[in-house]
């Protein structure tokens, strides 16, 4: 499946005309898929291959030097997550996978909320300076595209810059190992929802990404070179009523001849301040459409999907 494709230049533009293309096609292919394929994102090819080859290196450490930068306390916010921890909301299951975290680095002294500090790997030099350089391009990619959501739910263009500046977004790399002996499911990543607002994802190492779409069928993603994936999260759901569906996805095994590789995914969660109400927008709200959710902050909803997947006690 071939998900729609935009242009973020269009919308960058400074013409009118274009810009308002690109907010309708971004709010059809949220309503209708819940994923887009975004080219012109900003975020550089250089930076991209950059950041694998470092993903790369660090995954390959032995797993005792892994494990020196996992910290149980920090909940897989920060730093290193050993293989098996994670498993999707409702499955008892683990994911096969483990993964690594970098958080936000708090701008102009920011006081209203603590952020943990990230954990610096010292075996790979510039391994948390290309982080950084990643976190701040994804970020500002991720900014131009929440303006866009905004206009689409006839909210200020601006609406959301507040919030995600200096807000609780996470880069994750992401290493599903080789397949060493005959699995017990088909499935790499079971089937799961993001959390946060939106996600932004750069092409992955191999193929596996599935969408389940409307008519209740499991499709694989595909992307052309040069972009990036998008997609709706829970945040965003809540916030719209469910106007903008969060899309549900999973990763599946590869066929068996490829049980050797490796598999990497560095998807980019953007989150807002804990602080932020997720309170349905009022203007999504009708008697077709009743209100569904309870009021929540974006750190209440977050601390309680962590409980569900088993990042926290």
């Amino acid at each position: 499946m071939a998900i729609p494709s935009i242009d973020l230049a269009e919308f960058l533009s400074g013409d009118k005309i274009r810009k308002a293309v690109f907010v309708k096609e971004l709010g059809n292919a949220y309503e209708e898929v819940g994923f887009v394929a975004v080219k012109n994102h900003g975020i550089s090819d250089a930076l991209i291959n950059s950041l694998y080859k470092e993903v790369q290196q660090f995954f390959s450490l032995p797993s005792s030097q892994k494990k020196t930068y996992e910290d149980a306390v920090l909940a897989g916010q920060r730093g290193y997550t050993s293989f098996g921890k994670e498993h999707a909301k409702g499955y008892d299951a683990p994911d096969l996978k483990e993964f690594y975290q970098y958080g936000q680095v708090p701008l102009d002294n920011f006081k209203e909320e603590e952020y943990p500090p990230n954990i610096s790997v010292k075996e790979i030099n510039g391994f948390n300076e290309i982080f950084e350089k990643a976190y701040r391009a994804f970020e500002k990619s991720g900014k131009s595209l929440l303006q866009a959501i905004a206009i689409y739910l006839g909210l200020d263009e601006f609406f959301f810059d507040d919030y995600v500046y200096n807000g609780n977004s996470i880069l994750r790399a992401i290493h599903y190992p080789p397949i060493m002996v005959e699995p017990e499911s088909a499935i790499r990543a079971e089937q799961h929802e993001d959390i946060n607002l939106i996600t932004l994802l750069v092409g992955a190492s191999a193929d596996g990404l599935q969408i389940l779409t409307k008519k209740n069928e499991w499709v694989p993603v595909t992307s052309l070179p040069e972009q990036i994936v998008v997609n709706v999260g829970d945040m965003l759901q809540r916030f719209t009523n469910n106007k903008l569906r969060s899309t549900t996805h999973r990763v599946v095994n590869p066929a068996k001849e490829l049980w050797h590789t490796s598999r990497f995914s560095i998807p980019f969660f953007l989150h807002p301040k804990s602080s932020m109400s997720l309170r349905c927008l009022d203007s999504c709200i009708d008697n077709i459409h009743p209100k569904v959710y309870t009021d929540a902050t974006a750190g209440e909803y977050l601390d309680e999907r962590l409980r569900e997947i088993g990042l926290k006690a």
